[in-house]
């Protein structure tokens, strides 16, 4: 009787095993058909920009579609336990293989949507365009059907230490090469596409443990890390031959850098500030003063270090004669205030005209005509040969306001970890019990409210002179161009309170689609709102969350499974942990 029941439970668990694995080869040929389908032509005109016409060569959105096919093949081989990926995917495949699945399904349907509804039809579309429609259905079929396999990560093998750190170099050197990917597109669809694919790959990877994996090695090694990622970054210009996307590079420097600077206000101090924009401006309109323009109402002209000194100084003395009177307020009362101190900035730079009030600002027509750095006879204005490379004009200035980053960044993770710092996150935590504990709430959060004014004035003054001329419809709470307001603490919500990497991700994200599709401008504040609504539903603690944040927010929703997998995961499981 015995020998009957062992029998009736094996058979069962034999042929649950043979139909994941079958399914696992089956999202494994539905990407090598995914990808074979790129090789083809998908429309027979190329009005459709990125000539999909030509068969045997990939081009425009194709070449996401077949790179989201690439990813999924290599994820399925790894689910099946094929030696030497077994990396990839350090905590489960199954969770990552649906989002890879979605990602080029999504990618490859906005293609063939985008085609007919552009071209006037699905007669535009050759016999690639349905194949490729149909075999990127076939990973995301298959991906659905396989149980789930998440599990506990295994400590990893111990690699050489400088294995790891060429691990930590690759991984900067890629990021940097997806980032500028999506800078250089060249159209809407093409950007839409590269939104789509890179959205839900980072998830997948996200999912399958591997960002996890990478983080231990960049804690591990901080000082590679902080190299890598500076010299990322500064290998950004001269990879482009014209000054158009560098300008796009450097005004999203300035937007993560004011992000940064009210990440301390709201992220670590708790402060709900809603016109922080008026500090930016006040370093804007400072510099633009003495900086030498033949508009401006004083006959000077500092050198940049006096006027980055001086617009940093005066924005910090507004910080501290705003809050001041202000910050023994709480919640709303701070945020409407805040609101107030912003908009009354803005009327009043357009009231100082000589008729309304006193010849400063030129009241609504600005301060034109902002000379060019001049830093030691370095004239930013003009082009330069660096390693026999032609930097242009805004190239300087993009690695002029990566420097700035750095210190921002440094100001940032020093204070945020010293004692001023652990005060402010007791405050935002719960001011009474932190008053209880004798820290002196009011000096605490005047002192982020001020150090957060001295970072935008500081970010306002290379904003003038990259921008030539300040006006004051520049510094509003919500409007068509950022950096103002709303778009600066949506930035630091969505990509994450309290860290640093966060509102730098956040304010990349929300200057970079509105560059990108323009058509979704007179739409902003719609977008902006549906998106913060998701993610106070899926992600409420950001896109990147510190350790705190996620504790908070999923303590509940902590994952209780055997650290070898479920029993119908299979040998290929145990072979991919390894």
């Amino acid at each position: 009787m015995t020998t009957d029941i062992t029998k009736t439970t094996d058979v069962p668990a034999s042929d649950n095993a043979s139909r994941v694995t079958a399914l696992r080869w089956l999202a494994a040929v539905g990407g090598i058909a995914t990808i074979a389908s790129t090789f083809m032509s998908w429309t027979y005109t190329s009005e459709f920009p990125g000539d999909l016409t030509v068969y045997g060569y990939p081009g425009g959105l194709q070449v996401l579609t077949l790179v989201a096919g690439l990813v999924i093949v290599l994820f399925a081989l790894a689910s099946l336990g094929i030696k030497g990926l077994g990396w990839l995917a350090p905590t489960g495949t199954t969770k990552a293989l649906q989002l890879l699945a979605l990602g080029a399904f999504g990618t490859t349907w906005f293609t063939v949507i985008a085609i007919a509804v552009e071209l006037g039809g699905v007669i535009n579309l050759e016999p690639g365009g349905y194949v490729a429609a149909v075999t990127s259905a076939i990973p995301v079929a298959a991906a659905y059907m396989l149980p789930d396999d998440t599990r506990k990560a295994q400590r990893p093998k111990e690699l050489p230490s400088w294995a790891e750190i060429l691990i930590v170099v690759a991984a900067f050197a890629v990021g940097m090469y997806v980032i500028t990917y999506g800078i250089d597109t060249e159209y809407a669809e093409l950007f839409t596409g590269y939104l789509i694919t890179v959205g839900f790959a980072v998830a997948a990877l996200f999912k399958a443990g591997l960002v996890a994996r990478l983080s231990g090695l960049t804690a591990k090694y901080r000082q590679v890390t902080l190299i890598a990622a500076f010299v990322a970054a500064a290998a950004f210009p001269f990879t482009q031959n014209t000054d158009t996307y560098t300008l796009i590079a450097v005004n999203i420097l300035i937007f993560a850098t004011v992000a940064l600077g009210l990440n301390i206000v709201v992220g670590l101090a708790g402060l709900l500030d809603l016109g922080y924009v008026a500090f930016l401006g006040v370093g804007a309109y400072t510099a633009a003063l003495v900086s030498g323009s033949t508009a401006s109402a004083f006959d000077v002209h500092f050198p940049f270090w006096a006027a980055v000194l001086t617009g940093a100084a005066v924005s910090l003395i507004f910080g501290v004669v705003i809050g001041a009177p202000t910050l023994r307020l709480r919640g709303d009362y701070l945020a409407i205030v805040t609101l107030g101190f912003g908009e009354i900035f803005r009327i009043a730079m357009g009231n100082l005209d000589g008729v309304s009030g006193p010849q400063i600002t030129n009241g609504p027509n600005g301060i034109p005509n902002i000379p060019d750095l001049n830093f030691f006879g370095y004239n930013f204005g003009e082009s330069h040969t660096i390693a026999g490379i032609e930097l242009g004009s805004y190239a300087n200035y993009y690695l002029l306001m990566l420097l700035a980053m750095v210190l921002v960044v440094l100001v940032f993770s020093r204070a945020g970890s010293s004692r001023i710092g652990r005060a402010w996150v007791a405050i935002r935590e719960d001011e009474t019990a932190a008053t209880a504990m004798g820290i002196n709430g009011f000096r605490v959060k005047l002192i982020a409210f001020a150090l957060g004014a001295t970072l935008a004035g500081l970010a306002g003054t290379v904003q003038a002179h990259v921008q030539h001329t300040v006006v004051p419809e520049m510094y509003q709470f919500a409007g068509p161009v950022p950096p103002n307001s709303a778009f600066l603490l949506a930035a630091v919500i969505l990509g994450g309170m309290g860290t640093i990497s966060g509102p730098l991700l956040g304010a990349t994200l929300l200057y970079m689609i509105p560059a990108k599709l323009q058509f979704l401008q007179d739409y902003q504040l719609l977008g902006f709102g549906i998106a913060l609504i998701l993610l106070m539903r899926f992600r409420p603690e950001g896109l990147i969350a510190n350790r705190r944040a996620q504790l908070e927010y999923h303590e509940n929703d902590q994952l209780d499974v055997p650290e070898k997998g479920l029993p119908d995961s299979g040998v290929g499981i145990a072979k991919a942990g390894a």
